[in-house]
């Protein structure tokens, strides 16, 4: 399968290795430096884009990739207020896009556990916050995880309208505290805590391989398919 690279930051270098491992061939690797190189590429040169780059470039690169034809996975955060537009043009361009926060399968996991506790909690007086840990080269906060952590808990609990950064403080709102230390891969905790008790659940990523492993596999299930996708269809939940 012929794969392009956008964003080759440290992520993009661990998908790389894993594609290659794979079988995979690299056709384009490109940055901020380089991108007018994608211009050079025909349509029938990519068969599926993977797209890691900042929240400045995503818009405009999974835009140039669905008008492309090319089919794009996309894990990159921070733009999702730009999300109803690319679902549009991939529906009139009869493209192909899959987005996951996070393409660990392990974290995906965790967001239906996150779920069914929060489904379990509703009602019993525990206040839910959360907090979330990554390296200081991130650029978003909170993360791309910790928000759909966030919406997962506000679709089972009513008293949950929203959710807010810390310190702010506001009724209806689950609060998260967003971290940034060191090269951390990424730290999400969710806590419910009441007068007498507290219960936690978490999850942390060992290393960024889990996450290129799942957008490599994302992006070899991609091609062929038509709408707009995400982990809940690559895995069957």
């Amino acid at each position: 399968m012929k794969i392009l690279l956008l964003g080759y930051g440290k992520m993009g270098k661990t998908i790389e290795k894993i594609a290659l491992e794979r079988g995979h061939s690299i056709v384009g690797k490109i940055d901020l430096s380089n991108r007018s190189e994608m211009n050079q590429l025909e349509k029938a040169d990519v068969d599926v884009a993977i797209e890691f780059s900042s929240p400045e470039a995503a818009y405009d690169n999974i835009t140039y990739c669905l008008k492309k034809g090319w089919p794009i996975v996309c894990g990159t955060t921070g733009w999702l207020e730009h999300r109803s537009e690319i679902e549009s043009l991939c529906q009139s361009e009869k493209g192909a896009f899959f987005y996951a926060s996070n393409y660990s399968i392990g974290v995906n996991l965790f967001f239906r556990l996150n779920r069914q506790l929060a489904h379990l909690m509703n009602g019993h007086g525990y206040k839910a916050s959360m907090t979330e840990i990554h390296h200081i080269h991130k650029l978003d906060a909170p993360s791309g995880t910790a928000i759909t952590l966030a919406e997962g808990v506000i679709a089972e609990d009513s008293s949950i309208k929203g959710w807010t950064l810390a310190p702010e403080q506001e009724g209806g709102l689950i609060q998260i505290r967003a971290e940034r230390e060191g090269e951390v891969p990424g730290t999400h905790i969710i806590r419910y805590e009441s007068e007498v008790d507290k219960i936690e659940i978490a999850h942390t990523a060992h290393s960024r391989a889990g996450f290129a492993l799942g957008a490599v596999i994302s992006a070899e299930w991609l091609p062929g398919k038509q709408g707009v996708f995400g982990m809940d269809d690559l895995l069957k939940i």
